[in-house]
């Protein structure tokens, strides 16, 4: 892996913020990120709902074997990144897979409905998310309160949080990674425990009954690496913060590289604890599965107090997922994608009120459309979808050669990355007819909104 700076014409500064809104910087986003707080960011960006969450519903895909799972998904992972690596540190700026893909293919309405699948693909991780929070977790502590409410109501507070700012929100998911990490930790020290005690089954960590033999095998693991994959789907909302993280040409590639080395090694280790201490069978029937192997630990780890780091730690995952969308939107906007008033910020915050409203408005729609393990299946779909996308898109973008120096990726990574997300995201991997349903109406509404975008756009030219 290496780095370029062919010289050639200036990069694009693309267009303005919006009409009668000053200088680009005056208007734009607050540089507000750092090094060390953009590593922290893509770690807590990737743990959270994933492993809390479905590693039950992964394990009653695949068995015991839970581990291999997050193994393959974690490779995966890595080809994609080096793509968004190469492509963040060329175009540096906000909108992410829309931006890289309409300077690759230059079709607006191809454009428009890879940017509407990665915004939905957020929203519906936040409705996982949701879902978690109000699930077995919560349950530690209280059966009262309706869990469709509890879910509208965290997704509420996380958008007012959005709105104060960029610094308070990453600072807030500083925090919350920190605490996520403890949970995990802990988990790995009752893992620990258990090995050194000579506790646990061994015998379960190749143990692949749950997923058939031969064909069935095959299509159990992929169908397990799909929904696994939802895990690490973290660093494409990161690169959304390109406009709000300072000189993210230099800044980009070790974040991403180590937030995903980081969070693959705890998801596996993570895997090797669950399955050693829980059967696969009870893992699967868990929206809380940790807490099960907090419970089956050989450590007197109160429950409670786990399920509360549980419970921060899935609403990291959600706060990321609204931040990502609302600033997806921002992007959007400034790209001619979506109309001009999705650019808007608030005079002295400086965050995308427009863009925040709008994905919370999509949140609080989307939280009653399914369980946890559907919704992050969903997530996953429309994300490999976009993976292939962009994967091919680094590739057709090696001929804009820009004048700045950039991380450039082996063209064999990109390549390998395209097939193994069409892969996953081909029927091979076994989904519930749900899933397909739920995209394919996300992408309607997608095709929908891009008509009446053109008609409004139309009617303007014409005034």
């Amino acid at each position: 892996m290496n780095t370029t700076d062919t010289p050639a014409q200036e990069p694009d500064p693309g267009p303005g913020p919006g009409p009668g809104s000053g200088s680009t910087e005056e208007a734009g986003l607050k540089r507000a990120i750092g090094p060390k707080l953009l590593i922290l960011f893509v770690i807590g960006d990737i743990l959270g709902t994933g492993i809390y969450a479905t590693t039950g519903k992964v394990a009653g895909k695949v068995g015991g074997a839970l581990w291999l799972p997050f193994l393959i998904g974690f490779l995966v992972a890595i080809l994609t990144a080096a793509s968004y690596v190469e492509l963040v540190g060329k175009y540096p700026k906000a909108a992410g897979a829309a931006l890289y893909t309409q300077k690759a293919f230059k079709l607006p309405f191809f454009t428009f409905i890879v940017a509407f699948m990665v915004m939905c693909s957020g929203l519906s991780s936040a409705s996982a998310a949701a879902r978690a929070f109000s699930g077995d977790y919560l349950g530690e502590f209280t059966h009262s309160v309706p869990p469709t409410l509890v879910a509208i109501l965290f997704v509420v507070a996380l958008a007012a949080l959005n709105l104060r700012g960029v610094s308070e929100s990453v600072k807030a998911n500083v925090v919350l990674t920190l605490v996520e990490l403890t949970g995990l930790l802990v988990i790995l020290a009752i893992g620990a425990w258990a090995v050194f005690s000579g506790d646990g089954e061994t015998a379960r960590l190749g143990d692949l009954e749950g997923s058939g033999t031969g064909y069935a095998l095959i299509t159990g693991v992929l169908g397990a690496t799909a929904l696994s994959f939802f895990a690490f789907v973290g660093f494409e909302d990161s690169v959304n913060m390109a406009e709000e993280t300072q000189d993210p040409v230099r800044t980009f590639p070790r974040a991403i590289f180590t937030g995903v080395a980081v969070t693959g090694v705890i998801y596996v280790l993570v895997a090797l604890v669950s399955s050693l201490l829980v059967d696969h069978r009870t893992l699967s029937k868990s929206s809380g599965p940790l807490l099960e192997v907090v419970k089956a630990g050989g450590l007197d780890f109160p429950p409670k107090l786990f399920a509360l780091i549980a419970l921060f730690a899935v609403t990291n995952s959600a706060l990321i997922n609204i931040m990502m969308a609302s600033r997806l939107c921002y992007g959007m906007a400034n790209e001619r994608i979506l109309p001009r008033a999705m650019g808007r910020v608030l005079p002295k915050r400086r965050t995308p009120v427009a863009g925040i409203i709008f994905v919370t408005l999509l949140a609080i729609g989307l939280v009653s459309t399914g369980e946890i393990e559907g919704l992050g299946d969903t997530t996953s779909f429309l994300l490999l979808c976009v993976f292939a996308v962009v994967n091919v898109a680094v590739l057709v973008l090696r001929r804009d050669r820009v004048a700045h120096h950039h991380f450039r990726t082996p063209t064999a990574l990109p390549v390998l990355g395209a097939v193994t997300a069409l892969i996953l995201a081909s029927p091979l991997a076994e989904r519930s007819a749900d899933v397909y349903i739920r995209a394919a109406v996300l992408v309607a509404i997608g095709v929908a909104l891009w008509g009446v975008n053109r008609l409004v756009m139309r009617v303007r030219q014409e005034d």
